[in-house]
């Protein structure tokens, strides 16, 4: 294992007595990460101040290490790394405060399901803008 206190695999097998401790951690991370494939969870944690908080924005940039693929592979919802990327911009973190903003996206989210390859003329930029999300663009690990 690393100093940075990623596991150096996505769950180790060795016959370690941190091991439990490693698996109940990697299961929490992996729980959390997916959890931020909704945006009313993420209006959640913005309304409840943790965006605020530097240590929690330095929890965000820490979980960036699930969009390897060794670690993405347990992705059940790949939107949650597209939001773990937005979730990187102030402006994204701030806008989500707002409920108008949890629906606005919500409901790019649902048309992104509903028809993967409609592409918005109004969103005609190839990135990803914290205030403006596209999902077609963004790099959900998908």
């Amino acid at each position: 294992m690393t100093d940075s206190a990623v596991p150096d695999t996505a769950i180790e097998t060795a016959d370690d007595p941190h091991t439990g401790f490693l698996k109940e951690r990697f299961e929490v991370e992996l729980e959390f990460v997916q959890c931020l494939a909704n945006p009313w969870y993420i209006n959640f944690i913005a309304q409840q101040g943790y965006f605020e908080k530097p240590e929690f924005i330095n929890f965000l940039k820490y979980l960036q290490y699930w969009k390897k693929p060794e670690y993405s592979r347990f992705i059940v919802y790949p939107h949650a790394l597209a939001f773990l990327d937005l979730l990187q911009h102030k402006e994204f973190r701030d806008g989500m405060k707002t409920v108008d903003e949890a629906t606005r996206v919500h409901g790019l989210q649902y048309h992104h399901w509903r028809w993967p390859n409609y592409q918005d003329e109004s969103e005609s930029s190839p990135a990803v803008s914290p205030t403006k999300t596209n999902f077609n663009a963004s790099n959900s690990g998908a």
